[in-house]
């Protein structure tokens, strides 16, 4: 999928990545966490790609382990960042949204 947006938008930059994807959940968190941080990966990866400088991330993440570390990756790559929980999401649930503003790109 990312070839394809890669190859749709060429040579010209884009200035907002948007993710909401989220793992179908078996309540088993060492096989959960990883799925769900790879799915906040894989929009930061495209941001990089495809991001022009100022750009922006709207993506969802999931609090647990290997989240620090993404967490600190996103801020090293933009001006801005911000976390917050819906309203909607239940109390006990790890989904965040995270704003990042600012790409630092080339």
């Amino acid at each position: 999928v990312v070839s394809l947006i890669l190859d749709a938008i060429g040579e010209h930059p884009v200035y907002l990545v948007i993710s909401e994807m989220a793992p179908i959940m078996s309540g088993v968190r060492e096989s959960d966490q990883p799925r769900a941080m790879y799915l906040c990966e894989l929009p930061l990866d495209l941001s990089t790609r495809a991001l022009g400088p100022g750009g922006d991330l709207l993506s969802k993440s999931f609090q647990g382990e290997g989240f620090h570390e993404y967490h600190k990756q996103v801020r090293q790559l933009f001006d801005k960042v911000q976390m917050r929980k819906p309203l909607s999401s239940r109390g006990r649930s790890r989904e965040q949204y995270m704003l990042a503003r600012g790409f630092r790109g080339d």
